[in-house]
């Protein structure tokens, strides 16, 4: 299972997701999601860890003006880390079980 989290720029949880792919389909409907909130605004900077479905997901979501044309997708590993310490409870609970076995478990 693969947990996307998004946070915004003051470290704040925008929303999550927990998929069975970590795949560009997964990618468009986690970001279509974290977009759909209320409090969400067209992202002038996403910055995401070195996955490669990412990029594919973000292109296409630009041609179809879902997300902004003029947002910049950042795959940059130490610029990720505000993610990372948002959800570190999580992994403090799932790393002695070796990751969440499916989705009726999470």
């Amino acid at each position: 299972m693969y947990l996307y989290w998004a946070v915004d720029s003051r470290g704040e949880t925008i929303d999550f997701l927990l998929r069975a792919t970590r795949d560009a389909g997964a990618a468009k409907r986690f970001f279509r999601k974290a977009l759909a909130q209320p409090h969400t605004v067209n992202p002038r900077t996403i910055t995401v860890d070195k996955n490669s479905a990412y990029p594919c997901a973000a292109a296409e979501m630009k041609r179809a003006k879902e997300v902004w044309r003029f947002s910049r997708l950042r795959r940059i590993k130490y610029l990720n880390n505000i993610v990372e310490q948002d959800h570190r409870r999580i992994k403090r609970l799932v790393r002695p079980e070796m990751g969440v076995k499916s989705l009726m478990t999470a």
